[in-house]
């Protein structure tokens, strides 16, 4: 038997899946009932040890079609894990695949404890191991460091647009998901997609029609150098941020962000839009929240989350810039806001307007 043990003490006994090695990480969990191939290839979760509330994962095994993005996770636990999928598109089974990525997991766990844990402690770290260490200072001491610069391309990609070009987009690369680069593809925009550390100056001189800003992993302030780049970028070019796009916009201005105590990741978040009083069901992957109130006279909360009242969206009119922590690209998930990116793409082709 392997173990996932807590950084509290608490210890989990379950049979070990994927690639046979002890990893520390920051213990979350996803609360989506479907769409794990996503969850496993969505850069926004490195450095962490990932717990599916779902009970079965893996029953429609492996289809690289699907896929997000590189895993960057540090481990995955499940109630149970499936090893005879059946589905016509998949190729392997999802065991096979957390092999192949050197990723640890445990099955056979009570995964609602975890949860359980989680939501009235707070994201903890945790470790997978064969043997339980006596000593937990190292786990205890863990933190996600370097995540962006982990997961970002290191080199300019380009994506052209289906049908005859509309707008060309420049996609700063925090850790995206394929899935906004196809969400403008389809709406007629070409992407070249730039690494995070790339110079305001450089993408400027490309001449595109609007900015957008990927998701991506870690503590957004840890990231100066992407944050003092912004700065000069914001209202150059109509710009469109989702999750840390929308964090690092907030920092840019002058905003603050917080830690939240276990964070939103899945796909049934209740947002409300503020300005039209409705609510929208989305998909979310993020542990840290914009601070509204820091923004004020600078921007205008359009998004709030209808659970703990958190900031969901930003507005600068000023600016043409707005942001949104949820993900209205979201594979799998709720597509209730894919309006947002017509209306990026709306801005972009009014901007001699």
């Amino acid at each position: 038997m392997s173990y996932l043990v807590l950084s509290n003490g608490t210890v989990f006994e379950g049979k070990r899946i994927g690639a046979p090695i002890d990893r520390i990480g920051e213990l979350v969990f996803t609360t989506g009932m479907e769409g794990y191939l996503e969850t496993l290839t969505d850069p926004s979760y490195y450095g962490q040890i990932v717990t599916q509330t779902f009970p079965l994962i893996g029953n429609y095994g492996v289809i690289e079609e699907d896929f997000e993005g590189s895993s960057a996770l540090f481990g995955y636990i499940v109630r149970e894990l499936c090893d005879t999928p059946s589905n016509f598109r998949s190729a392997y089974p999802l065991g096979d695949y957390l092999v192949a990525r050197g990723i640890p997991g445990l099955c056979g766990v009570d995964t609602r404890e975890i949860v359980r844990i989680t939501r009235e402690e707070g994201v903890m770290n945790a470790m997978i191991c064969d043997e339980i260490p006596q000593d937990l200072s190292a786990v205890r001491a863990f933190t996600v460091k370097d995540a962006v610069d982990s997961v970002t391309e290191n080199r300019k990609e380009f994506w052209p647009a289906e049908g005859p070009e509309r707008c060309r987009v420049a996609m700063i690369d925090y850790g995206a998901k394929h899935n906004i680069i196809r969400s403008l593809q389809k709406r007629s925009c070409s992407v070249t997609v730039w690494p995070a550390r790339t110079a305001a100056e450089t993408i400027l001189a490309s001449d595109p029609d609007g900015v957008m800003l990927s998701n991506g992993p870690g503590d957004p302030k840890e990231n100066t150098a992407c944050i003092a780049e912004l700065k000069k970028l914001i209202g150059q070019k109509p710009l469109f941020g989702i999750c840390l796009g929308h964090q690092l916009t907030a920092l840019a201005l002058g905003g603050d962000t917080v830690k939240l105590k276990y964070g939103h990741r899945g796909g049934n978040q209740p947002v409300r839009d503020l300005a039209a009083e409705r609510t929208y069901i989305t998909s979310q992957n993020h542990g840290y929240a914009v601070v509204a109130a820091s923004l004020k006279g600078v921007g205008v909360e359009s998004y709030r989350n209808a659970n703990d009242g958190s900031c969901e969206g930003m507005d600068y009119p000023d600016l043409n810039c707005f942001t949104v922590q949820f993900h209205p690209e979201a594979a799998s998930g709720p597509r209730d806001t894919a309006l947002l990116f017509d209306r990026f793409v709306e801005r972009m082709t009014n901007k001699h307007a």
